[in-house]
């Protein structure tokens, strides 16, 4: 895309244990494929999207289009990257926390990696969206469904099944962390009207536009 203007910048962050698959989940939504080939992530890495969020103008009838740039942080799920990886917690304005549902041990880490946002985020309650991947491994689950939904309504946070191979839910969990953020945003910061810098409104549902990908690793 030739045109780098936007009107908001979104930095989400993807966490979970190491093999979850984390950054198959990224790419798929950022690309709309399945690359089998990715390795361990090291450190920090990104992709990014351009985002159209369709809103209403500050009159409440009026459609308004905002432009979206979306970082999606990758980070690495292993112990000995765990002080880099926590030191992104303050700048992201929302989270993909994800388990492997072929992997009763990941989903144990939720809790665990819950602690760590509490304690490292930008407020107590950051915006969380739970997501249990590799849903297309039927044979495999380890996870049961209740098991993990009974978990995010005890934090209060949406659950999505997802799957990097089909792209099944992977637009809608992230679409719904985006909804989660912008309504904080016009919350905390515009006291119930979403802007621009020239205007406003509040922001309801959104179109994706295909963007140029960059990426970059912190190792």
């Amino acid at each position: 895309m030739a045109d780098w203007n936007y009107d908001y910048l979104i930095k989400l962050l993807a966490l979970g244990d190491s093999g979850v698959g984390k950054t198959t989940f990224l790419y798929r939504y950022t690309d709309n494929k399945f690359n089998r080939k990715f390795t361990t992530t090291v450190g920090i890495d990104f992709r990014e999207k351009r985002v159209m969020y369709i809103g209403k103008d500050s009159d409440g009838s009026t459609e308004k289009n905002f432009k979206i740039h979306l970082q999606l942080w990758d980070t690495a799920g292993q112990e000995r990257f765990r002080s880099l990886t926590t030191a992104f917690f303050r700048d992201a304005m929302g989270f993909l926390l994800m388990f492997d549902l072929t992997n009763q041990q990941s989903f144990l880490n939720v809790r665990n990696w819950m602690s760590q946002l509490q304690a490292n985020a930008y407020c107590d309650s950051p915006d969380v969206v739970l997501v249990g991947t590799k849903c297309d491994l039927r044979d495999l689950r380890d996870v049961h469904t209740r098991q993990a939904r009974d978990l995010a309504e005890r934090y209060g946070i949406p659950y999505f099944e997802a799957s990097a191979v089909t792209g099944v839910e992977v637009d809608k969990a992230v679409t719904t962390l985006l909804d989660l953020v912008m309504k904080r945003m016009e919350k905390s910061t515009y006291g119930g009207h979403m802007s621009e810098p020239n205007g406003g409104s509040s922001a309801s549902s959104q179109q994706v536009q295909e963007a140029p990908v960059r990426r970059w690793c912190a190792c």
